[in-house]
């Protein structure tokens, strides 16, 4: 397989046109963008991975799009609020960016995480978006990186219209899209429980009219559901849309 990782200075500049950011220090987006895979191999010439700046990264998204949902739904409270932000910042949804970045066709990787499709992995994907992130705030300081994220996850913020979805709860959410697209509800069954009457965790397991299964555990059995209902509710937005 062709490894695409950035060699040259074009390779970077291509990256910095699609951010809409030139980097003062531009070894900053190399290690952004070396996965911890490319470093173990390089034995002869010891280079730093993004782990560190990932680590940094995921704070610094948390706090930009805090800080965006804070400004643009003045209205909303906490538990909505979260809700958006939970949603724009997904492993999935982070990979989403960074491929329209062209993150993935810059990566470095090791070769056996290049061989086992790591390219290609949400997982790594949104790791190195934050990494990126990271970079420019670094490189910048978080000014820039919330002009940067802003300009990034502000076409991707729910409508006023859809809002109001946020202030649902998952199970009555998922119950809503759920009786839309087949015209039935999810059912929820109780597997069992565990541990003393005072520290019980529950587990249920949740079917969608399709036939799909989700498990999920809470310390009482309408917090397992909503846990489950949570997670059912990525998968229909993934498998089906909104």
């Amino acid at each position: 397989m062709e490894n695409h990782a950035p060699q040259t200075h074009n390779d970077l500049q291509s990256i910095e046109a699609c951010l809409g950011y030139t980097f003062t220090n531009p070894k900053l987006l190399e290690q952004a963008l070396t996965h911890s895979s490319y470093a173990n191999e390089m034995v002869d010439t010891p280079i730093e991975h993004n782990e560190r700046m990932e680590f940094l990264g995921d704070a610094v998204l948390e706090l930009c799009i805090s800080h965006l949902c804070f400004h643009t739904y003045p209205s909303l409270r906490e538990g909505a609020l979260t809700k958006i932000r939970s949603a724009l910042v997904s492993a999935q949804g982070l990979a989403a960016v960074a491929r329209s970045l062209t993150l993935d066709r810059f990566i470095k990787l090791g070769h056996g995480e290049e061989m086992q499709g790591g390219r290609n992995r949400d997982s790594i994907l949104s790791d190195t978006f934050e990494a990126v992130l990271a970079a420019i705030y670094v490189d910048a300081g978080f000014a820039k990186a919330l002009e940067i994220a802003t300009a990034i996850f502000a076409p991707s913020l729910p409508k006023p219209e859809e809002v109001l979805a946020f202030h649902k709860d998952n199970k009555t959410l998922l119950q809503e899209m759920v009786q839309q697209r087949f015209k039935a509800v999810p059912s929820y069954a109780l597997i069992g429980s565990v541990g003393p009457e005072h520290a019980k965790i529950f587990t249920i397991t949740l079917t969608l009219p399709d036939g799909t299964n989700f498990t999920a555990e809470g310390s009482s059995f309408k917090r397992a559901e909503q846990e489950a209902a949570g997670r059912a509710l990525a998968y229909f937005s993934k498998q089906y849309g909104r």
